[in-house]
């Protein structure tokens, strides 16, 4: 096998492997890995650092499929598809406008507001669905909004640096 290939069958064995753990990470609750209950998006951490070194195209199939998947595993409505494709989308546009710097704050700062911006995708799917007022939403809207963005913003360095170093290689 030529070296060409055997890099991007690593590179491939990393990126799925990355996701499928981000993806299992949902299940866990791990002490300290919460604030009020709600832990990291795991799957939003990890477009945001998939999209931040991939094409356009790329960053939107991620970011459908991880949504088809935490769908999968969670309920299907609201859907997690919007919010991921979106944030995929986000970062690709902050990349081509040279927005995207390699400083685990930017990172951070990215992810704190797309997690603002996923839930705020998510609750406004639940108030269309119509099993509860926007007013109920809302309550516990802020709560999931700030202790999401929070929580996945901190973890978003620890699993972008990595990622991103075994991506060049």
């Amino acid at each position: 096998m030529s070296n060409i290939s055997q890099q991007a069958i690593f590179k491939s064995l990393i990126t799925i492997a990355s996701a499928l753990v981000c993806a299992l990470l949902l299940f866990t609750r791990i002490p300290g890995m919460e604030i009020f209950g709600i832990g990291p998006n795991w799957l939003l951490i990890w477009v945001v650092a998939w999209s931040s070194q991939s094409s356009t195209i790329e960053a939107l199939v991620a970011g459908l499929v991880l949504g088809l998947i935490q769908d999968g595993i969670t309920a299907p409505y609201p859907t997690h598809v919007i919010p991921l494709v979106f944030a995929g989308f986000v970062i690709v546009f902050l990349q081509k406008q040279r927005f995207i710097q390699e400083d685990f704050i930017f990172i951070a700062l990215v992810t704190f507001i797309l997690a603002i911006i996923a839930e705020t995708f998510m609750a406004i799917q639940l108030g269309l669905i119509g099993n509860q007022t926007f007013g109920e939403i809302w309550v516990y809207y802020k709560q999931v909004a700030l202790g999401s963005a929070v929580i996945s913003s901190l973890w978003a360095p620890v699993i972008y640096f990595p990622l991103s170093q075994l991506w060049k290689l």
